[in-house]
């Protein structure tokens, strides 16, 4: 986070239209969304999938294709063309918000021809288990890049440059393992789900391979020269060496001059576990802040039998504040999604309140939690389902504008009741003015508290509550909040 008090907003949810037009509507927004205060936006991957113009982008085919190459169906990906996302970067660097790449270096899928090869299979639930000898199998591990004919980088990919996959073309589906290819190992400094869960999906990338390693790292450089971005958000870094990644950042900071941040993905509600990634990568790579969404999600359920003064339990905020990327909801843990999670609509108020008004954390803002959003997908017990999310931009726009004027200085904190807590911010010589936040999930309550202002007026800015405020001579006073609700005062 480069700026004080910057907010992250994650531009894009699973179900965008897959009609190619998400780059162009981030160049017509871009000035909106620097106004109401976001700094930064992390895109989703702008490389081919082996869906085509229909691939989120998580379904990596080649990383080098931006919308330039007829590969997989389409020209474009799923949100335009090379130059429309070009275009849309420089846009909202032109409007003073940086931009994050989303970087996915785990996995390839979408091979171009089959190969066969020695391996062994492994159980699906126990990475340390081998459930058979070593066989030959075949799978798609030859990735040629047939529309791109070398252009940026000659290397063709075969089955030595991956470790593992989970297919096997002469089993036909009926045998479920993941195959070890002969002379590799799974990683280590990866987490520990399932035994080692180095394996995620399709073609596992051998970060180990010198090949590999230098064209993952020419790579970067090739794209930060080439779209001009300020950071990345690595995907799914539980899956890949963590030691990998501080070194392919600091090759591609090195090589392109620029300090580029850094956020990782490692959804896991262990704590332990995300600390144990910080430490092996030294602290260069902040954190999807998972058990603080999965709080949320609790919190949401339970009502008023959660108790409010736990909330921030086993947070990566509370425990290594400048290192936590904070969250509400994510495109995995939206419905029907493979993570789903979800934080009930009436809540989603307060853990926003709860992530843009603090001191600790780096917010990041979710698109449909922004804009809503409205989309049908198959659940996993097979039924079709119709999704409609709220649009929160309303109460994010005053929390953002709270955020960026008021949020400063020291907090105080009055967590000190079950189910009404607030906090207040006393602001600092050149943010002056204080804030009080009242957040309660039970009845409507209020809270004395301390906003080192004497006998000055607060209005809540969500509307909320008309009646307004006046600290006494101490610059205390009672600031209130409706019931399942959030108040956020500021100077009148």
């Amino acid at each position: 986070m480069s700026v004080p008090n910057g907010v992250m907003m994650q531009y894009f949810h699973w179900y965008n239209e897959p009609d190619g037009t998400l780059w162009n509507e981030l160049a017509e927004k871009a000035e909106d969304l620097a106004q109401a205060g976001i700094t930064a936006l992390w895109l989703p991957p702008a490389y081919k999938g082996t869906g085509g113009g229909y691939d989120v982008g998580y379904g990596v085919y080649d990383i080098y294709d931006l919308g330039e190459f007829d590969q997989k169906g389409s020209v474009r990906t799923k949100y335009g063309t090379k130059d429309e996302y070009i275009n849309a970067v420089a846009a909202a660097k032109q409007a003073g918000i940086e931009v994050y790449a989303d970087v996915v270096l785990n996995h390839k899928l979408g091979g171009d021809a089959e190969e066969e090869f020695p391996a062994t299979p492994y159980s699906p639930d126990n990475r340390n288990e081998a459930i058979g000898d070593m066989v030959n199998i075949k799978a798609w591990t030859n990735f040629s890049f047939p529309g791109r004919q070398g252009k940026y980088s000659e290397l063709e990919w075969h089955w030595w440059h991956f470790n593992a996959v989970d297919y096997n073309a002469y089993e036909k589906g009926e045998f479920e393992a993941v195959y070890l290819f002969e002379g590799k190992h799974f990683d280590e400094q990866v987490d520990l789900e399932k035994g080692c869960f180095d394996y995620l999906m399709g073609c596992d990338l051998d970060v180990n391979h010198p090949e590999v390693r230098e064209d993952l790292l020419y790579w970067g450089e090739w794209y930060v020269d080439t779209v001009g971005i300020d950071g990345v958000r690595f995907d799914a870094v539980k899956h890949v060496q963590a030691g990998f990644f501080p070194d392919w950042l600091q090759h591609v900071r090195k090589q392109s001059g620029k300090r580029l941040f850094a956020v990782g993905e490692y959804w896991s509600y262990e704590i332990e576990a995300l600390h144990h990634f910080i430490d092996v990568t030294g602290g260069d790579v902040a954190l999807f802040d998972a058990p603080l969404h999965y709080n949320f999600r609790e919190a949401s359920k339970d009502g008023n039998k959660y108790d409010m003064r736990t909330i921030f339990d086993n947070s990566l905020v509370k425990d290594q504040p400048t290192l936590a990327v904070t969250l509400v909801d994510n495109h995995d843990s939206q419905p029907l999604q493979s993570l789903e999670s979800v934080v009930e609509p009436w809540f989603k108020p307060l853990a926003y309140a709860l992530i843009l008004l603090r001191q600790g954390g780096y917010p990041c803002i979710f698109y449909a939690d922004y804009y809503g959003a409205h989309y049908k997908d198959h659940g996993k017990d097979g039924q079709e389902y119709e999704i409609w999310l709220d649009s929160h931009q309303f109460l994010i726009d005053r929390f953002m504008e709270a955020r960026r004027t008021y949020a400063y200085g020291d907090q105080y904190d009055y967590f000190d009741h079950a189910n009404t807590v607030g906090w207040t911010r006393i602001g600092t010589e050149e943010f002056p003015g204080g804030m009080a936040v009242v957040i309660s999930n039970g009845d409507e309550g209020t809270k004395w508290m301390e906003v080192g202002h004497p006998n000055t007026t607060y209005k809540d800015i969500t509307e909320h509550i008309d009646e307004p405020v006046t600290t006494n001579e101490e610059g205390w006073a009672d600031f209130g909040c409706q019931a399942g609700s959030v108040s956020v005062w500021v100077p009148s």
